[in-house]
């Protein structure tokens, strides 16, 4: 199957309707149209529309919609969406061009007065039978929205399969085509590359590049904040860290958690400096909203509570997928209200165009819902617009906010070679594991403990903007952060790019006036401070059990003996939960004992 891929070259130039996000356009953008086109042209009954969160999937499926039963190739439609929020945004947004879809269906025969219904993908893998009996009576048009969600559970996947393989024609979109997982996507086809790895393949592919070209997305700044996190393990170590120094999986994430407990000092520091950067964009954008992504109610429960210490007005507060959540989700869309903070729901397809500023205070980590959640913040009303997104300074979300215009597919087979683990230090690390279990009596071995968040603060990291970084650190409040929380809500994405390197440069030559001895944070430039990455930090764990075990045949002892005396000497906890620097101490001190022994 060809993948078209739209540009900014297409003989239509995008639309900029005021606002017209849910098929209210009455001009169709340049990808919509040659995705028009293209399906007209060659009328298959299957479809994948890959397009970028914002770019107008609802608008060209539902014109397409209209075209199909125009043109009696099908009688009725069928949508399927991942919520129940988005089901009835769905029905909403076909009424207003003249589409009816019952939102509420759930058997027995549909109403003459519906040209369809409105599904979720649950709903479907509750009665499949029932919605295939509804395509082999009338030729059935099917809109998967979001479809990598019918692989969220093999159920789900083949009661879609049942349900529509006998649809006239189906239309799958997606704005986030690839998964985590290799479940395959139902009515997705599969290519298999030079590598011998079978990739999802695109009718049609229109993405966030193309589309901040085009001025249909807006261009998003990254707002990085590191900080010294100290917490209590499971085991009852207490380790403290700073955001953004290498560390192992485990340590990043209790360092993460640690930044995003509302009680430590990071995260009210953050949604300080969000909603002043609220108020800057708002000078220019009137009615500009912000959103907190929260990983659980209790904790969205208390952002909320911070945002109205901090501003002084409610934050409009949604917990789950409920009719009031809906409701509450609308009206703030509607309102010109500060901060929204949600669970999770609000992190694809829900349209609230006036979001330009959010914090990702979710311990979430996998690409698909990083570009999910950041796909809330870019949809464009009109050119100059920005989206500026908070992020703690982790190693994964820094690269995915790095690789924002970077096309990808969904990979239906790892490349893993036979009896090959995915990580080639693993190995190294069970054996150290073992080794210092051996006679090491603090891992594990105690009764376990609740992990614990002790206390956090926050500093000012960098700013990632079009694959590059700027800035040096600096703390809240300081007027070098000030600097970056105050660029301009409206302007074009080269002008972003000459105002980072104009404010660096300053925060740079004002470094340099300043006294050596008033430097208390790492005064250099984000392009010279790489956060490092796990496979770097495996690198040094493989070189300290190298040394560990080149002066066991020098001393004669166990290893389990000489990592526990390596961690009464140095401190700090196990060489799993060790830092980059912790583990750099430790090797210094085996080669002075190697040293000492020749």
């Amino acid at each position: 199957m060809t993948t078209t891929t739209a540009t900014s070259s297409h003989h239509l130039s995008p639309a900029f309707p005021g606002r017209a996000p849910w098929g209210t356009a009455n001009k169709l953008r340049a990808w919509q149209q040659g995705a028009m086109e293209k399906y007209i042209q060659e009328q298959p009954r299957d479809f994948l529309a890959v397009a970028t969160p914002g770019a107008g999937k609802t608008t060209f499926a539902l014109t397409l919609a209209s075209w199909l039963l125009h043109h009696h190739v099908v009688q009725q439609i069928t949508v399927v969406a991942p919520t129940e929020h988005l089901k009835k945004q769905w029905a909403a947004a076909a009424a207003r061009i003249g589409i009816k879809l019952d939102p509420e269906y759930s058997a027995g025969p549909l109403s003459k007065e519906y040209d369809g219904v409105a599904l979720t993908y649950a709903g479907v893998g509750v009665r499949p039978m029932l919605h295939r009996n509804r395509c082999e009576q009338r030729k059935t048009l099917v809109i998967l929205d979001e479809i990598h969600h019918a692989g969220d559970s093999k159920s789900w996947g083949e009661a879609c399969l049942e349900a529509f393989d006998p649809a006239a024609r189906r239309l799958a979109l997606t704005g986030t085509p690839f998964r985590s997982d290799t479940n395959p996507i139902p009515f997705v086809t599969y290519e298999e590359g030079n590598d011998g790895i079978r990739r999802s393949s695109a009718d049609y592919t229109y993405g966030y590049g193309n589309a901040l070209g085009d001025g249909v997305v807006r261009p998003v700044i990254f707002l990085s904040y590191s900080g010294n996190m100290r917490w209590r393990t499971k085991a009852g170590d207490e380790i403290a860290a700073r955001l953004g120094e290498p560390m192992t999986k485990d340590a990043i994430s209790q360092a993460w958690r640690t930044a995003l407990d509302p009680r430590g000092d990071w995260m009210p520091n953050v949604l300080r400096a969000a909603d002043q950067r609220l108020t800057e964009v708002r000078k220019s954008i009137p009615d500009a909203g912000g959103l907190v992504i929260a990983s659980d109610q209790d904790s969205a429960r208390a952002y909320a509570k911070l945002i109205r210490e901090i501003t002084g007005t409610r934050a409009t507060l949604v917990l789950s997928d409920e009719a009031a959540s809906s409701e509450r989700i609308d009206e703030f869309s509607e309102s010109t209200d500060r901060w929204m903070v949600a669970v999770r729901m609000v992190s694809e397809g829900v349209d609230v165009p006036r979001l330009a500023v959010g914090v990702y205070a979710t311990t979430i980590s996998t690409p698909l819902f990083f570009a999910q959640a950041v796909g809330r913040f870019v949809r464009s009303r009109r050119r100059g617009e920005t989206a500026s997104v908070f992020l703690p300074t982790i190693p994964s979300l820094l690269g995915f906010a790095s690789e924002m215009e970077v096309e990808r597919d969904h990979v239906l087979d790892k490349p893993k070679k036979a009896g090959e683990d995915e990580d080639p230090y693993a190995e190294s690390e069970k054996e150290l594991a073992e080794a210092e279990k051996q006679q090491d009596e603090d891992t594990g071995e105690q009764d376990m403990l609740p992990f614990e968040a002790l206390e956090s603060d926050a500093v000012f990291d960098r700013v990632l903007y079009n694959a590059a970084e700027f800035g040096m650190q600096a703390h809240p409040g300081s007027e070098e952060e000030q600097d970056y929380l105050g660029i301009p809500g409206l302007l074009e994405p080269d002008q972003v790019q000459l105002l980072l390197q104009k404010r660096q440069a300053r925060q740079i030559a004002h470094s340099r006036k300043k006294p050596d001895t008033e430097a208390d944070l790492l005064e250099l430039p984000a392009e010279r401070r790489p956060v490092v990455s796990h496979k770097e930090l495996l690198e040094l764990r493989k070189q300290l059990n190298t040394m560990v075990g080149a002066y066991v045949h020098q001393s004669g002892k166990p290893h389990g003996v000489i990592h526990t005396e390596l961690r009464r000497v140095c401190g700090g906890p196990p060489s799993a939960e060790a830092t980059a620097g912790q583990i750099r101490e430790r090797i210094k001190k085996v080669q002075e004992w190697a040293t000492r022994m020749r």
